[in-house]
């Protein structure tokens, strides 16, 4: 196993090029650390699409009701669901939107984060303050830069699976 400074806090995500290592915040972003390894430890994200990806702006994933490839990928409502777990409550801080950081996707309302996330591609300033960052990826950025565009793509990349450090 590779020598990770906070295993507990950190998130293997295997795409098809290779591992994305993802250092979470839970210092910044407590809720959101949690329910991310609460879900990967329960397999929910394994299999699920990249089902909203911008080129230059960010990849979004983590639709866990309607965009799992094997089991209910639905390209129509990929994007508008979550978990059967409460919405969580925004938890803005003064990390920025910075290229690889991870940011809660919501709705309208900044306290509907659920499962969804997105990686950015860039500098988003314009998202500070209002989406929830709580991650940045450590390695494998370019891993994530080669995620297939679209919304949704026509043949999405997918989480092949994502794990807790600590349990790999």
């Amino acid at each position: 196993m590779a020598d990770y400074k906070d295993p507990e806090n950190t998130i293997l995500i295997e795409l098809k090029d290779g591992t994305v290592v993802v250092e979470l915040m839970p210092d910044i972003a407590p809720g959101h650390c949690e329910r991310m390894k609460e879900l990967a430890r329960a397999g929910k994200y394994d299999n699920v699409a990249f089902h909203r990806v911008i080129d230059g702006f960010m990849a979004q994933t983590g639709d866990v009701q309607h965009a799992n490839m094997e089991v209910d990928y639905n390209p129509s409502r990929a994007g508008t669901g979550g978990s059967d777990l409460p919405d969580l409550k925004a938890e803005f801080g003064r990390i920025p939107h910075a290229r690889g950081s991870i940011g809660a996707a919501r709705s309208a309302n900044p306290n509907s984060a659920n499962s969804q996330f997105f990686i950015n591609f860039k500098d988003n300033d314009f998202l500070n303050g209002q989406y929830t960052v709580y991650g940045q990826v450590t390695s494998g950025m370019e891993h994530v830069d080669k995620i297939a565009r679209g919304e949704p793509p026509v043949n999405p990349d997918r989480m092949i699976s994502v794990k807790v450090a600590a349990d790999a």
